[in-house]
C-alpha cells in the first residue's frame, strides 16, 4: 500500500523530495527569536503570538529566511511549546458521556507538547514543522505544516514583487493575516469543553489531513494574492500521521484562493481581504476511511476578512479582526445518495485585544454560526445533537493575558517565553437552540467555559 495516494504523486513526491533535500543542512534552520536576532515582540502582538506585527507577516511571506542573529544560538533548528490547563463548564458530562480519560467536570489537562522544526534553509527556502503529543487523546501526531520551498523578491515597476510557494496539511495555516481560521482567536481553547457543530469547511475541516501547493505574489508589500489546491491525503498515511480525516477525504483537488490588500501607515496596519474553496468530499466512515458510496458531498465556501491594527511605540497595541464566511452544501453522500439535499450555513467571528506593554491582555470576541437545518443529518444525542437539526450558535468570549518575557530585555531571551491566561465563553445558544438543544435536556448555558491556561514556549 502506498503511502500517497496517486492523485497527489506530484505534490506529495515534490514534499518529501524537499524534506530529505533538507535533512543535511537542519543545523542552517534555527527558530524563528534566535535566528533574526529580534525579541519576540518585533514578529508578535503581546510579546508571544501567534499574532502578526507587520514585521511578523513580512517575515513569513518571505519564507521565514530573514536572518540577523549572532552566535550558536541563531543554528539552533528547534524550538517546544507546552500548554496546560484546568477547564470547567457550568453543567458537567452526563456519567459516561465524558472525553476518555477524564472526569464529568472539573479537569486539568496538559492539552499538548509540541516540537518544531522551524526557520531558515537556504536564501530562498525556510518554513516550521510541528509534531505534537496531545494530553487529550493521549497521541502522537504530525500537526502544522507550512514549508515555503521557494520565496524571491523581484523588482516591478519600481517596487518590490514577492513571489513564492508554500506546501502546506491546512487552508488558511500558510495565511499570514490574523482573520484567517489556523491562527485566528482565540488562539486556545478547551479541547474537553463541547464545542459547537456545523462549522463551513474552511474552519478546520482539513486540518492536517490534506495536503496543499500554493503560489503567491505580495506586490509593493501591500498586494497579497495565493492561488492551488489540495487534496487528501490517502487513508494510510492518515493512520501513519496520527491524524484522521475530520468531516471527510477530498477524491481529487479542491481549489483554494486568496486575495488581500494592506496598509501600513504612522505604526498602524489594516487589511481587507477574500477567500474562497470548493470541495468535494467523500464522508468520513471513521477516523481513518471515507466512502463515495450515494455520491460525494460538495461544498463552497465565499469569506471576506479584514484588520486593524494600531502598534504605535509598543505601550498600547489595540487590535481588531473580523472574518465572515458563507458555505453552501450539496450533502448527497450524506443524505443517502438524496441528489439535490442542500443547506447553507453562515458563520462570523470577530476580535479585538488591547495589550499594555505587550505584556497585560485582555480580548473580547464573539463567533456565530448559523444556517438551514438538516434533520436528517443533525439529530438529537447528548451534549453533542442537535435536536432541530440546526447549527445556530451564539458565543462570546473574553480572556485575560499575562506574558512577563519576550521582550528584548527578558530573562533568558529569547530561549522562554509564557503567557498565563484565563478564558470564559458563554453561550446564549448551542447546536440549533438556547434551551434542551440536545433533546436531552441541556442548556446552551451549560456549556460555558472557564479556561485556565500556562502556554510555554523555549
Amino acid at each position: 500500500m502506498k503511502f500517497l495516494s496517486p492523485r497527489i504523486f506530484v505534490v506529495g513526491g515534490f514534499f518529501v523530495a524537499f524534506l530529505l533535500a533538507c535533512a543535511p543542512t537542519a543545523q542552517a534552520v534555527p527558530s524563528f527569536a534566535s535566528q533574526t536576532g529580534q525579541p519576540c515582540t518585533a514578529c508578535h502582538v503581546g510579546a508571544f503570538g501567534p499574532q502578526l506585527t507587520p514585521f511578523g507577516r513580512a517575515f513569513k511571506i518571505g519564507g521565514y529566511t530573514q536572518q540577523g542573529g549572532d552566535g550558536l544560538v541563531a543554528k539552533i533548528p528547534l524550538s517546544a511549546m507546552v500548554l496546560g490547563s484546568f477547564n470547567r463548564t457550568s453543567a458537567g458530562y452526563p456519567q459516561g458521556g465524558q472525553p476518555a480519560y477524564f472526569d464529568t467536570n472539573n479537569n486539568a489537562a496538559v492539552d499538548q507538547i509540541s516540537l518544531f522544526l522551524a526557520g531558515r534553509i537556504t536564501d530562498w527556502a525556510g518554513g516550521f514543522v510541528q509534531t505534537t503529543y496531545s494530553g487529550i487523546s493521549r497521541s502522537f501526531h504530525l500537526d502544522q505544516i507550512d514549508i515555503r520551498p521557494f520565496t524571491q523578491s523581484y523588482d516591478a515597476f519600481g517596487s518590490d514583487l514577492r513571489v513564492g510557494f508554500t506546501v502546506n496539511n491546512n487552508p488558511t495555516v500558510q495565511d499570514p493575516f490574523n482573520s484567517t481560521f489556523a491562527w485566528g482567536f482565540p488562539y486556545v481553547f478547551s479541547s474537553i469543553a463541547p464545542q459547537p457543530a456545523g462549522l463551513p469547511l474552511l474552519v478546520g475541516g482539513l486540518s492536517n489531513n490534506a495536503i496543499g501547493m500554493t503560489a503567491y505574489t505580495w506586490y509593493d508589500r501591500s498586494l497579497y494574492l495565493e492561488a492551488g489546491a489540495y487534496t487528501s491525503l490517502s487513508s494510510y498515511a492518515v493512520s501513519r500521521l496520527g491524524t484522521g480525516y475530520g468531516q471527510g477525504a477530498l477524491p481529487g483537488f479542491a481549489p483554494y484562493l486568496r486575495a488581500a490588500y494592506e496598509w501600513n501607515w504612522n505604526g498602524q496596519s489594516a487589511h481587507v481581504g477574500a477567500l474562497f474553496m470548493s470541495a468535494d468530499v467523500n464522508p468520513a466512515l471513521t477516523a481513518t476511511a471515507s466512502t463515495g458510496m450515494g455520491g460525494q458531498d460538495r461544498y463552497t465556501d465565499v469569506g471576506v476578512d479584514a484588520g486593524y491594527q494600531f502598534l504605535g511605540d509598543g505601550t498600547h497595541t489595540l487590535s481588531a479582526f473580523a472574518i465572515y464566511v458563507h458555505e453552501t452544501r450539496q450533502l448527497n453522500a450524506t443524505n443517502g445518495g438524496n441528489i439535490g439535499a442542500s443547506s447553507a450555513v453562515d458563520h462570523l467571528r470577530i476580535e479585538t485585544s488591547y495589550w499594555y506593554k505587550n505584556t497585560y491582555g485582555l480580548s473580547v470576541g464573539y463567533q456565530g454560526i448559523w444556517g438551514n437545518a438538516a434533520p436528517s443529518v443533525f439529530t438529537a444525542n447528548p451534549v453533542s445533537g442537535r435536536a432541530n437539526g440546526k447549527p445556530n450558535t451564539n458565543a462570546f468570549l473574553i480572556e485575560a493575558d499575562w506574558v512577563p518575557f519576550g521582550k528584548s530585555d527578558s530573562v533568558a531571551a529569547p530561549f522562554m517565553n509564557l503567557k498565563l491566561g484565563i478564558q470564559y465563553v458563554a453561550y446564549t445558544m448551542f447546536n440549533g437552540s438556547s434551551r434542551n438543544y440536545d433533546g436531552f435536556g441541556r442548556n446552551a448555558s451549560d456549556n460555558n467555559t472557564l479556561y485556565v491556561f500556562a502556554w510555554m514556549a523555549f
